[in-house]
């Protein structure tokens, strides 16, 4: 463990953490950004697409496949903003529910299971530790 970097360390674990949600997400039909995307759409009010992207830390032209995908299957519909007419608002179906609702099980079944495995006290130190890396990233205190 002492060769192995910070960054490794990271990467390793977001990779493990993936590869078990796609694994996960196959058994309906679906995909880790799929899930992470229907739970980031409020269920009853829809959502602009641009909080989508920004709640996902991602680029919109990758948000714009995964809406795509979103909408191919019958998950979301899009409707024109009424505040914003450039704006798109993008709203759950039925069948989109019932998935945001599977991802949702998913998503804490992972946290119940970290918690009944590791303690609170060290989950409170990964949690400061992750925060202080996003904080030293965001304010280029790094490179």
């Amino acid at each position: 463990m002492k060769d192995k970097t910070i960054d490794y360390i990271l990467r390793a674990t977001w990779q493990a953490v993936a590869r078990m949600y796609n694994e996960e997400a196959s058994k309906f039909e679906g995909s880790m950004a799929i899930g992470f995307a229907l739970l980031s759409i409020d269920k009853e009010n829809g959502t602009p697409s641009t909080n989508i992207s920004n709640r996902m830390g991602m680029e919109p032209t990758s948000l714009t496949r995964t809406l795509k995908t979103l909408e191919e299957k019958g998950l979301i519909i899009r409707k024109k903003n009424p505040e914003d007419g450039r704006g798109v608002l993008i709203y759950l179906t039925q069948l989109g529910k019932e998935k945001r609702a599977q991802s949702k099980e998913t998503v804490l079944i992972f946290n119940e299971t970290i918690k009944k495995n590791i303690s609170e006290e060290k989950l409170n130190h990964f949690f400061e530790v992750a925060e202080t890396i996003n904080d030293l990233i965001t304010e280029k205190k790094i490179f």
